[in-house]
């Protein structure tokens, strides 16, 4: 194999690898976002289940305000029935205190249903609190593991972009820019093996004289259908 080839070869792998690496440094924040999102989402549930708990208690303390005032009203009606003398006016306050009596009643069961929807509120508030103990614990530890995860990622980049640099120095200049132009363009490898006389990155077969080129490992030599830099794979 021709020593450049055998230096290409090495190159490549640091520069695939330093791709990969870069595209799992990007989707860490998408991976955050989506974990920031959920927690979000955990106390959303637990805040709304708070909100609705209070809401009730306000709806139920009116409901004791309308009955406490109802009671005042028949008070204040039976005071005036007993203090009058006339028979029609008796029974229309009659009726009056009647249709509080009424109210008072219908507000009593709406209490009632209103307990029963406040235990509810309750039991479902403190289950939700729980889970979201559990969830927040767990995204925290999740994003923890994300944040060294980066870290890492951070510094085997650091680490192969320095070797990539120290390679891409000892290669001639020509060679190396012909080599990155094909890298960018491919977009998976610009040197490739060639085996049975095809060409394994475009999978089209080379000439024979192409192949024998190749072969002989005296020269850097391309696929004549797309391009990439071939070394033989016997």
């Amino acid at each position: 194999m021709h020593p450049e080839l055998e230096q290409l070869l090495v190159l490549q792998d640091r520069q695939q690898k330093i791709r990969q690496i870069q595209t799992e440094i990007g989707t860490v924040p998408l991976q955050r976002k989506n974990l920031e999102s959920q927690l979000a989402t955990s106390a959303a549930g637990v805040e709304a289940l708070k909100q609705k708990a209070r809401q009730t208690e306000i709806d139920r303390k009116k409901l004791e305000l309308d009955a406490g005032t109802r009671t005042e009203s028949i008070t204040r009606l039976k005071t005036q029935q007993y203090q009058t003398r006339k028979n029609d006016e008796f029974q229309a306050i009659g009726h009056e205190i009647e249709r509080y009596e009424n109210e008072i009643r219908k507000i009593e069961d709406e209490e009632l249903e209103l307990m029963v929807e406040a235990d509810k509120v309750k039991g479902d508030l403190a289950a939700e609190e729980k889970k979201a103990a559990t969830v927040k614990e767990s995204i925290g530890r999740q994003i923890t593991d994300l944040d060294e995860k980066s870290k890492v990622l951070q510094a085997r980049l650091e680490e192969l972009t320095k070797e990539r640099s120290e390679l891409a120095g000892k290669i001639d200049e020509d060679v190396l820019g012909r080599f990155e132009r094909l890298f960018n363009s491919k977009g998976d490898a610009a040197v490739v093996a060639l085996e049975h006389e095809v060409c394994t990155g475009c999978h089209m077969k080379v000439t024979t004289q192409t192949a024998h080129r190749v072969k002989a490992g005296k020269e850097i030599v391309s696929c004549e259908n797309c391009g990439r830099i071939l070394y033989d794979a016997a």
